[in-house]
């Protein structure tokens, strides 16, 4: 009777996430071509105002596809596509890390704003970028979407998006596994040689995805590169991940990041017990207010982190934490059913933006987020993004 209680609660509780989702998907162009989703709806910064990034039209697409609303997630699968597929500068695959919200353009073209006082046309260097991790996002919506229509278009474009990273991310010297992508400006754009733990835990999934879908060795090769920089990642001394290697590809970096201690759990399937002890460093240094921050400072919830947190408690079978989560995350309604980034105020993360920084100005506001409310969705109906499965076989 309580596991019927809690399914049919998330089950409601679902639905109008679902609902918010589809009409921002509905909204952000007429007819029924490509687009992309602004990701923080309402946000006058001239950076952010009309910006479509990757990760959250993505994770979008995954929670729409887990909603049941498969057209509407087509609609940002497509643009994401199309976006693989031409390009206004580059000929080798890669997808930026935001794109300019609305009908997709073609080529897609990156956000921007008019700068008034330098009178020109401004771009963001990272948002013309292209981040390890947010090219295997995209890869991982489109498998999704694979799987949801049986269409090879799009297994085809996540097979090349992986392409990219395997030919010119990987760096077999210790520890491994995949560098950080590209950031500036066209054409000169540099190399980012730092490796994110985050990176190489996305990649271990989709390539451990095109492997199952094709049987071709060299995806599972590619995937074995990706998860030796997850295991070396791992302090077992403390019980955590590390958050990845500094700019010489090699030292290990301070920091720390929520994400990382969640999601080896839910993409890598035979992934060694010992692991699960992160999730006893993450209760003891992230909590905070019902929910979870970012890093360990503790100065406020972060909602996106928090739902993560709720779907790997689903994962692994305890679900009293996991709707204790979800209250914190449904707490953070915001206008047009979207839930807020965080749950009052800024949440800082320690991190910079890109290169380009010279502060740790990577930071999360109180205002709504597509991809906060997606990981929602996935946390409440119980599928996994790494997977294109619910959890439990449900």
């Amino acid at each position: 009777m309580v596991c019927f209680f809690l399914t049919s609660t998330y089950a409601l509780a679902a639905d109008g996430l679902c609902a918010a989702l589809q009409h921002a998907v509905r909204a952000a162009a007429p007819g029924s071509g490509p687009r992309f989703v602004t990701s923080y709806p309402g946000n006058a910064h001239p950076a952010l105002a009309h910006s479509a990034f990757t990760y959250d039209n993505a994770l979008a697409a995954i929670a729409l596809v887990a909603c049941g609303h498969t057209e509407d997630a087509r609609l940002v699968g497509d643009a994401l596509a199309l976006a693989a597929e031409a390009d206004r500068t580059f000929k080798d695959g890669r997808v930026r890390n935001a794109y300019r919200a609305g009908p997709a353009a073609d080529p897609p073209l990156p956000p921007g704003w008019w700068d008034d006082k330098a009178g020109q046309w401004a771009e963001d260097p990272y948002q013309d970028g292209s981040a390890t991790g947010n090219v295997v996002w995209a890869a991982l919506a489109l498998l999704t979407l694979h799987e949801a229509t049986g269409e090879a278009r799009y297994r085809d474009r996540a097979a090349g998006l992986m392409r990219w990273v395997a030919d010119l991310m990987a760096d077999p010297a210790q520890p491994g596994g995949y560098i950080g992508g590209f950031d500036g400006f066209d054409p000169a754009q540099h190399r980012l040689n730092y490796k994110a733990t985050e990176h190489n835990i996305d990649a271990v999934a989709a390539f451990t995805w095109l492997a199952r879908l094709t049987g071709d060795a060299a995806w599972t090769r590619q995937g074995a590169l990706a998860r030796g920089l997850v295991a070396a990642a791992w302090d077992g001394s403390e019980g955590r991940f590390r958050i990845g290697t500094g700019p010489d590809g090699r030292t290990w970096a301070s920091g720390a990041a929520l994400d990382i201690q969640l999601w080896p759990h839910l993409a890598i399937a035979d992934a060694p017990a010992d692991w699960r002890r992160s999730l006893a460093w993450v209760e003891a240094r992230h909590a905070v207010g019902g929910g979870f921050d970012f890093n360990d400072d503790r100065d406020g919830v972060w909602i996106e982190g928090t739902a993560q947190a709720a779907l790997t408690y689903r994962m692994l079978g305890q679900e009293a934490k996991a709707a204790a989560a979800l209250a914190t995350v449904l707490a953070a309604g915001g206008p047009d059913g979207l839930l807020y980034a965080t749950g009052a105020g800024t949440v800082t993360t320690g991190l910079a933006v890109g290169p380009a920084s010279s502060t740790d100005d990577f930071r999360y506001y109180h205002q709504p987020h597509v991809g906060a409310t997606a990981w929602a969705v996935l946390a409440q109906v119980g599928w996994n993004p790494f997977t294109g499965r619910r959890i439990g076989g449900r």
